[in-house]
């Protein structure tokens, strides 16, 4: 059995926005477009899973609060410390701030280097480089 993630979809307030911020981030880790559709798209990893970004009608709110039940934030995997960094610089950018700038690159922990980002909308993303 394969234990790994086949994809994630995140309902978004404002479409447009999501596929600047998202795009932008996942197109720079290495992730492709995939479909898109009036509503949504798909950015898929080299290994096959993908992120679904998706303005749906069938959406009961239009703001998204990471710290309410529900997802907190997605992690995904960065090639190296230098691509967290280079990231990290060009965020601000392309839609996302950084969190924990007092503690970054080790808000997760001394052996943790990665950077905590958000984006308008309030979705969090970290970024993890390999020990």
């Amino acid at each position: 059995m394969v234990a790994a993630v086949h994809h994630v979809e995140i309902w978004v307030p404002d479409l447009t926005r999501a596929q600047s911020s998202w795009g932008w981030v996942l197109n720079r880790l290495g992730w492709k477009d995939g479909d898109g559709w009036p509503g949504g798209m798909t950015w898929i990893a080299p290994d096959g899973s993908y992120v679904v970004v998706e303005q749906s009608p069938a959406m009961s709110a239009d703001v998204h609060d990471r710290l309410r039940p529900g997802m907190n934030h997605l992690a995904l995997n960065a090639a190296s410390r230098a691509e967290v960094d280079a990231i990290v610089a060009e965020s601000a950018a392309n839609g996302w701030t950084l969190m924990f700038a007092d503690r970054h690159p080790y808000a997760g922990g001394p052996q943790h280097y990665a950077a905590f980002l958000h984006n308008e909308d309030g979705y969090e993303l970290e970024l993890v480089a390999p020990n």
